[in-house]
C-alpha cells in the first residue's frame, strides 16, 4: 500500500512506500516546447535523472491505437504466443528477465528499432495480429526516436556540447542500437498480501529511456537517500529516464536513476520503453568537451558493445557501472 503525501510546491503528485523514508521530492515536468525546456532538462538529469515531459506532439490516437492492438496481442492463447518466442534477444518472452535468473511478474515483447522489424521472432509477433500493429509500432519507434533525439539535442546546446549533435547522432544514425521494449504486467484475481516485483530495481544501461504506460500504477524510483517513491503514471504523457552511458558521457554529472515495478493491483499494467541506444562500436567516455583533463575523468573508456554485454551476463540489481569506474592507485607503507 501506498500513500499519498501532502504536496510542497509539487507539479506532479509522487506517492511514497510508507515502509520506506518519505521524501516529498517532486517529479519535474517538462514542457518541451517551453523556453527554458532545456535548462530545466539538464537541471532533471543532475537532481533526479528522470522527469515528465508534456507538450511532446505525439498524436494522441496513435498511443490510444497501439495501446489497443498491444493488449489484443498480450490477450492471445499462450500457444499463439509463444510462436514469436523466447526471445533472441527480440521477441516475445515471459518471467524471465535477460540472460540472468532474474524473474518477474510479466511478459513482454523486445523489439529492435533500426532492422526494420525483419527479424524470424519479431515477424512472428505480427503473423498473430492485425496488421495496423506493426504500422502503428513502426510509427511509434519513429516518434520515440524523435523525441530522445529532441532532449539530448536540449542537452547538447544547455551544455554547450562540441563537436554539435555528439550525443543525438548517436540515436539518429542508422546503426544505433536501440530497442523498444512493451512490458504487459497481468491483473491479479486476488490482491497479494504484500507487493511483489513486476520488474526488480535496476539502472537501464543506454543514453536515456523514453517511457510510456496505461494509467495503472507501479512505477517506483529510487532516490539519492535509498528511498523509493511511486510514481503516479500519466498514459498522456512521457517519462524520461537518465541511463548508464549518459552518466558515464557526462562523467556523474548526470545521475542513471534506479527504477522498479511492483504489481499489488487488480488491473492489468502495459507500458512501452525505447531505449535509445549508441551504434555497438561506439566509444563511451566522459567528453572531451566536459572533462579536458584525463586526470579528472572517473571513468574509463569502453565500447557499448562491451558495456551491453557486462550488462547481460549480471543481475538486474547488480551495480554494473563498476566496469566503467577507474581504478585508482593507491600504496601500502611499511612504517
Amino acid at each position: 500500500m501506498v500513500v499519498l503525501l501532502q504536496p510542497v510546491t509539487f507539479n506532479s503528485e509522487v506517492y511514497v512506500n510508507p515502509k520506506c523514508k518519505p521524501s516529498p521530492v517532486p517529479v519535474p515536468v517538462i514542457d518541451l516546447t517551453g523556453p527554458d525546456a532545456k535548462t530545466q532538462i539538464v537541471k532533471a538529469c543532475e537532481d533526479l535523472g528522470f522527469f515528465k515531459v508534456v507538450n511532446h506532439r505525439v498524436r494522441p490516437d496513435l498511443l490510444t491505437q497501439l495501446e489497443e492492438e498491444a493488449n489484443k496481442f498480450f490477450a492471445l492463447p499462450l500457444s499463439l504466443k509463444e510462436k514469436a518466442g523466447p526471445p533472441d534477444p527480440f521477441g516475445y518472452g515471459s518471467k524471465r528477465i535477460g540472460r540472468s535468473s532474474d524473474m518477474g511478474w510479466l511478459e513482454y515483447i523486445l523489439l529492435n528499432t533500426n532492422h526494420h522489424l525483419s527479424s524470424t521472432k519479431t515477424t512472428a509477433v505480427f503473423q498473430q495480429t492485425h496488421a495496423i500493429f506493426r504500422e502503428a509500432v513502426e510509427e511509434y519507434m519513429d516518434e520515440m526516436k524523435r523525441m530522445a533525439c529532441k532532449v539530448l539535442e536540449m542537452v547538447e546546446e544547455e551544455l554547450s556540447i562540441e563537436p554539435k549533435e555528439k550525443l543525438s547522432k548517436l540515436v539518429k544514425v542508422k546503426e544505433s542500437d536501440s530497442c523498444l521494449r512493451m512490458n504487459h504486467y497481468p491483473e491479479k484475481q486476488e490482491t497479494p498480501a504484500k507487493e511483489e516485483i513486476g520488474f526488480g530495481e535496476h539502472t537501464d544501461p543506454q543514453l536515456i529511456s523514453v517511457l510510456r504506460s496505461n494509467d495503472t500504477e507501479g512505477l517506483q524510483i529510487c532516490l539519492k537517500d535509498g528511498s523509493w517513491v511511486a510514481v503516479p503514471p500519466d498514459h498522456s504523457s512521457f517519462f524520461i529516464i537518465v541511463g548508464d552511458t549518459l552518466q558515464v558521457m557526462t562523467n556523474g554529472r548526470f545521475k542513471s536513476v534506479k527504477h522498479r515495478v511492483l504489481t499489488n493491483t487488480k488491473r492489468s499494467r502495459l507500458s512501452m520503453i525505447y531505449f535509445a541506444g549508441p551504434p555497438l562500436t561506439e566509444k563511451i567516455a566522459p567528453m572531451s568537451c566536459l572533462v579536458p583533463k584525463q586526470e579528472d575523468r572517473l571513468y574509463k573508456e569502453l565500447t557499448w558493445s562491451q558495456y551491453k554485454s557486462h550488462c547481460y551476463e549480471t543481475k538486474l540489481g547488480d551495480y554494473r557501472l563498476g566496469l566503467f569506474e577507474k581504478q585508482l592507485p593507491f600504496s601500502l607503507s611499511n612504517g
